[in-house]
């Protein structure tokens, strides 16, 4: 996923013409030899910002074993869930943050960026299984089982620890828990290839993004999960890099951003409405008719490999929640500190889901031995909550912290030339500064 720092929205194309700074050209009131001006940023969407921090809080809520809150996610009463929304806002980020690069730089570094980038999910995902293998380590030492091992499939490692950690480098040994991040930077893999495909048209990274997720639902693009069964990745990076160029893809402008239509609106509203009863696992206790539909459904809502209803419900979702933050967020600031909070988790969406994949499973002990009640559960959700705001506060303080701010540049006095003009009298220059030192 992009960061903040690294999704900032990038100037448009505007048209450059005659007497336009960056040309080489004199402008009017600017000398012929000044360093072109830096067309403004345009502001942030809020809306980016605020769906993948809410986001980040409904995946901690899912994560936390035996959650109660879990119950009343998106997911349990419709066909996509929180994945698809972080998966489809990281597209987004990902079209700002680097594809600006492609566009000033060409493919070249494009794709070199795209690499970095994969580099650095790839060790934050190593990293990230290590220190909670360990974690687990130490508090099912202090227990005398292995239980939260066990709880997460981890018993192989050890059993095999040669094979374990020889898959776990080269991702062919991918637990079910930390398959998110390895997902991702499959799914960064592609973009290169999808800039390449820009050249042929708009239309083209779509068509080669839905050609690839078709191969993956035949089941022709598997991944090995670990080296001793023939489980697959639970997330196949070639079905959900759909989802990610969708994202990319609407940012980018390969594909129209729908506007307002009352059709689309009620078809909308009706596809989210109809899937409920066949979602909500509850109510399949009472109408027990449902448990079959669901079961025959399987392969148009396989989360594995994106089933097409999946992929309907997310756009549909997607549209009505575009609708309801109005144009450019602007509904947004009705929720005041609500909103600010979840544009700042969404800013710092690395970091902030890291500490989540490891706060869950303490959650999950705390829970454990507590017990599981209503107080419990309101006190595991929302000191849960605490610490993703704090570490988006603190993370979101290091992108910018206090020794890398420049200080501000003093007043410059400009010089009455106006008034030596208007009164026939010469007006004295200040000296020029001196010329800074050329560097070798």
């Amino acid at each position: 996923m992009s960061t903040g720092s690294e999704a900032k929205s990038q100037p448009g194309h505007g048209q450059q013409g005659h007497g336009q700074p960056g040309h080489g050209i004199p402008v009017h009131g600017q000398p012929a030899n000044a360093a072109p001006a830096l067309p403004a940023r345009r502001p942030r969407d809020p809306r980016l910002d605020f769906f993948r921090g809410a986001g980040m809080f409904i995946i901690l809520i899912a994560h936390v074993p035996w959650n109660g809150w879990a119950q009343w996610i998106p997911a349990r009463f419709g066909f996509s869930d929180a994945t698809e929304i972080f998966v489809f806002c990281s597209g987004m980020a990902s079209a700002i943050a680097f594809g600006g690069v492609f566009d000033r730089a060409g493919w070249l570094v494009g794709a070199a960026r795209i690499l970095y980038r994969v580099w650095q999910i790839y060790w934050a995902h190593i990293c990230l299984t290590l220190l909670l293998i360990a974690v687990l380590v130490v508090i099912d030492a202090r227990t005398g089982d292995d239980a939260y091992l066990r709880g997460l499939n981890l018993q192989q490692l050890f059993a095999d620890p040669k094979a374990g950690l020889v898959g776990l480098f080269t991702l062919t040994y991918v637990p079910n828990y930390f398959d998110i991040l390895p997902m991702y930077l499959g799914i960064l893999a592609l973009v290169p290839a999808m800039m390449i495909a820009e050249r042929a048209g708009p239309l083209w990274p779509i068509a080669l993004s839905v050609a690839i997720w078709l191969v993956a639902g035949l089941r022709l693009a598997e991944l090995p999960a670990d080296p001793w069964t023939d489980r697959t990745w639970y997330f196949n990076p070639f079905a959900w890099q759909l989802i990610f160029f969708l994202g990319f893809g609407f940012q980018r402008g390969w594909l129209p951003v729908p506007a307002f239509d009352r059709r689309l609106l009620m078809l909308a509203l009706a596809v989210v409405v109809i899937t409920v009863p066949f979602a909500w696992h509850r109510l399949h206790f009472y109408v027990p008719e449902l448990r079959p539909m669901n079961e025959a459904l399987f392969l148009l809502i396989d989360k594995t490999h994106v089933g097409v209803l999946r992929v309907v419900h997310f756009l549909a979702l997607a549209y009505l929640a575009m609708l309801a933050a109005g144009e450019g967020g602007r509904r947004l600031a009705a929720l005041g500190r609500l909103s600010s909070i979840c544009q700042l988790v969404g800013r710092q969406a690395l970091p902030v889901f890291m500490t989540g994949i490891i706060l869950a499973q303490l959650l999950g002990v705390f829970l454990d031995i507590t017990g599981r009640d209503l107080l419990t559960y309101a006190i595991a959700n929302l000191a849960g909550f605490a610490v993703l705001v704090a570490t988006a506060a603190v993370a979101d303080w290091f992108k910018n912290p206090p020794w890398a701010r420049r200080p501000p540049a003093p007043a410059r006095t400009a010089a009455p030339a106006a008034a030596g003009h208007a009164t026939g009298h010469a007006t004295a220059t200040a000296p020029a500064a001196p010329a800074a030192p050329a560097r070798g």
